[in-house]
């Protein structure tokens, strides 16, 4: 008799693993800080995670790729807690944040794309994507629950982007210039006044 067992479909390549990949990051990030952007190639992430080179570029087309992926992830480690209150919820994402940035991985991953970047439209797109666009969700998060407490006024949706993309600036900006730039501690005392400011205004503190 025929047999009725339903054809397999057929095999489209090797899955990806997630430990490879979870390898080649954590190496990526590693090369960074001990050799710079510069100095960073393909076979050497390669050979830090292990990995034939074939692999990565299986994966990411070149470095400025990589490193953003690199990047990212540690920034998806991001979480807004409820505090109970949109003040202290901020301060909370603040300080993680500063923690974040603190990390040489982070700092240095950080600061090369960026300054790649100037030079590289593709790669913004990909930094605006992969990193701002997916850590706006912490602005959304905290505002829908400050909505539902009582704290903030719903605002209709055609706003709600626009106003999202202005908060996330402001307290992206001022966290990374204040770490990386000035090179200040990101304190609780700083974190305090600085969610004053955000969310009072400035007669409020000036108050504080």
């Amino acid at each position: 008799m025929p047999s009725r067992d339903h054809p397999k479909p057929p095999r489209t390549g090797r899955p990806r693993s997630a430990a490879a990949d979870e390898a080649i990051l954590e190496a990526t990030r590693a090369s960074l800080v001990d050799l710079g952007w510069s100095k960073l190639t393909m076979g050497d992430v390669a050979t830090r995670a292990g990995v034939a080179k074939t692999t990565l570029y299986r994966r990411w087309a070149g470095k400025n790729e990589l490193v953003v992926d690199a990047v990212a992830v540690l920034f998806d480690e991001l979480e807004l807690p409820d505090l109970g209150s949109l003040s202290a919820d901020v301060q909370a994402v603040v300080l993680q944040f500063a923690a974040l940035l603190e990390r040489p991985e982070t700092r240095t991953a950080l600061m090369a794309v960026v300054a790649e970047s100037t030079r590289d439209e593709a790669l913004r797109t990909r930094i605006r994507d992969s990193i701002v666009n997916r850590q706006k969700r912490l602005v959304l998060q905290g505002r829908q629950r400050a909505q539902r407490r009582g704290e903030l006024p719903v605002e209709p949706d055609e706003g709600a982007a626009a106003t999202a993309d202005l908060v996330f600036d402001v307290i992206a900006g001022a966290v990374v210039h204040r770490a990386l730039v000035s090179a200040e501690p990101v304190d609780e005392d700083w974190a305090r006044r600085f969610t004053v400011l955000l969310l009072a205004g400035l007669p409020a503190a000036s108050s504080a």
